[in-house]
């Protein structure tokens, strides 16, 4: 196995990795924590047959970067999730795994020297994929009900001034609650309808269920993280309408009344 990258990047091949079935192409690009005590747990945890886990990448704390799987195979590190209305998201991806405790763990801050390297293998990846900024995602992202990773402390801002990721800079806290669980109406189908198009798997019926609080948690900790608590404010509503405005092409197709 020849490293993909044209990093300096080590190999330890996981057996865990199939076909890509459908599109083929990557078209995301997904971040990960590890949720582990250390980088020699998760590689070979990450390693084992009978995990039935992978990841393409693995990025250790000092910045080391170990390729696991070629990126032309589906490596086994999303789950079940979905993004823009499509699922099967291994085959549609390249995952790169970041050695970090976790919220289990206390949420440690990522080293510098460690996402430095993360973020010369993105854009590394990247110079060799079609991959657009807002499908560089989190792991919460496209599995809300089950991931919490990488976590608010991850820093998307390094990432993006970068040009890894799609960004806007969130409007501030003040107060303004527009809903939260229980609550119910067109109001709040319009505003699921904002995260559909953004691309977060939320029904879009306007009730404000447990699944749409998930969504709102998962996009406040990658775009809104000052506070990431499932309520529907001032700011999280804003800091949506201006990331979908920011899109080069708008999601709603005509449905411009909703932004």
């Amino acid at each position: 196995m020849t490293p993909d990258t044209r990093l300096a990047c080590d190999v330890r091949p996981s057996p865990n990795f199939d076909t890509r079935s459908g599109e083929g192409e990557p078209s995301i690009l997904l971040l990960h924590y590890t949720g582990m005590g250390t980088g020699d747990q998760a590689l070979d945890w990450l390693c084992r047959e009978e995990s039935k886990v992978s990841s393409h990448y693995l990025v250790h704390e000092d910045g080391r970067i170990l390729q696991l799987v070629e990126e032309a195979h589906r490596a086994w590190h999303a789950g079940e999730g979905s993004w823009r209305g499509k699922a099967d998201v291994n085959s549609r991806s390249i995952g790169i795994e970041i050695v970090n405790g976790g919220h289990s763990g206390g949420l440690p801050a990522y080293p510098e020297e460690q996402i430095a390297s993360v973020v010369s293998l993105c854009r590394d990846i990247l110079s060799r994929h079609r991959i657009v900024s807002e499908f560089v995602l989190a792991h919460s992202d496209i599995a809300p009900a089950r991931k919490e990773d990488p976590g608010e402390h991850f820093p998307w801002r390094t990432l993006h001034e970068a040009g890894i990721g799609h960004l806007v800079e969130p409007a501030p806290l003040r107060g303004g609650r527009f809903f939260s669980r229980g609550d119910s109406g067109e109001p709040v189908a319009a505003f699921q309808a904002m995260l559909a198009a953004y691309g977060y798997g939320v029904e879009i019926d306007g009730v404000f269920d447990e699944a749409t609080r998930l969504a709102v948690v998962a996009f406040q900790r990658h775009f809104r993280p000052a506070r990431v608590d499932g309520v529907v404010d001032t700011s999280t509503v804003e800091t949506l309408h201006t990331l979908l405005r920011a899109l080069d092409r708008s999601p709603f197709e005509g449905r411009g009344d909703l932004v």
